[in-house]
């Protein structure tokens, strides 16, 4: 594994930093077939994203997660900021330093994200046709999940609320050096609504897979840009690369999973149902994590 940094050039002057996974018997010489792996929100490059790209190093193809911007060990203010559109924008930016290392063959890139990096990647392939191919694992695309909750039940004009939430918030950051904060996960696990939700408290908060650069939760004023926006947005028309959804039967979230594979204009569109498997065991759960590399990587070296 190699550790890099990669400056941005979408116009808010970050450097993000990353981590790259080799293939065994790895030879610079050679080009390569590559993965971008994005990570949940709140998540960081040393959890799962990192955890897939290691994965999928081992069959066959380099990977690389990374932190975005504002978040991690990677640069930017206001910390935790989750600015979807930027977000998007970090993929392509791992992607223009990948098409400047002479290992890399440029005209086989993949992407895949888990949670929320599925919705941006999925967002980026859209954008950038220079991404081949896109798996997903427990996606979400957030702007869904802040508006419609977390199973789909509630309605677009009801998130009204969190807009103004997020508004307000602008406001009193804006006279306020101690800006105001949203947990992406449950930061107690009585705050938990649920017992998956309680599992994203573990994930997160407990020895499981914590870690000093993953707090759990961005800056309020990002509902502002997180509501109304659809990381989806015309995968009816230009989505239309290979695509590999992976999701739990039994995750609450699965329905944006649904989502993006009916809505993918992709021609070559698969769906993997991991039996049992709810959206937070597909992070790190030994057996649920091998099943979904065990469908991923193969679908990545065949498109790819």
């Amino acid at each position: 594994m190699k550790s890099v940094s990669i400056p941005t050039l979408n116009g808010q002057g970050t450097t993000l930093a990353a981590d790259i996974h080799f293939p065994a018997g790895f030879d610079d010489g050679k080009a390569y077939p590559v993965v971008v792996v994005s990570h949940p929100g709140g998540g960081v490059k040393e959890q799962t994203a990192g955890l897939y790209a290691k994965h999928l190093a081992e069959g066959g193809v380099v990977a690389i997660a990374y932190d975005a911007s504002y978040q991690g060990a990677s640069s930017g203010e206001p910390r935790q900021l989750e600015n979807p559109h930027v977000r998007t924008e970090d993929i392509s930016a791992v992607i223009d330093y990948l098409t400047t290392q002479s290992y890399i063959d440029a005209e086989r890139i993949g992407a895949m994200g888990v949670c929320a990096g599925g919705g941006y990647t999925a967002n980026a392939a859209i954008n950038d046709r220079r991404i081949k191919a896109l798996g997903t694992v427990s996606a979400v695309n957030i702007g869904q999940m802040f508006r419609n909750g977390w199973d789909g039940s509630v309605a677009d004009a009801d998130a009204l609320p969190l807009i103004q939430h997020g508004s307000q918030a602008r406001t009193e950051d804006a006279g306020n050096g101690d800006l105001a904060t949203l947990p992406l996960a449950p930061m107690r696990r009585e705050d938990a609504p649920n017992e998956e939700l309680a599992e994203a408290w573990e994930y997160y908060h407990t020895p499981r897979c914590q870690h000093p650069n993953a707090p759990g939760f961005m800056t309020a004023r990002s509902l502002t840009q997180i509501i109304t926006y659809d990381a989806y947005h015309k995968a009816e028309a230009f989505l239309t690369q290979p695509l590999q959804v992976v999701a739990g039967s039994a995750a609450g979230s699965k329905w944006m999973s649904d989502d993006l594979y009916a809505r993918a204009a992709s021609q070559d569109k698969r769906f993997h149902v991991v039996e049992n498997a709810n959206h937070m065991s597909l992070y790190d759960v030994p057996g649920y994590v091998e099943e979904a590399v065990s469908v991923l990587a193969p679908f990545f070296r065949e498109t790819l």
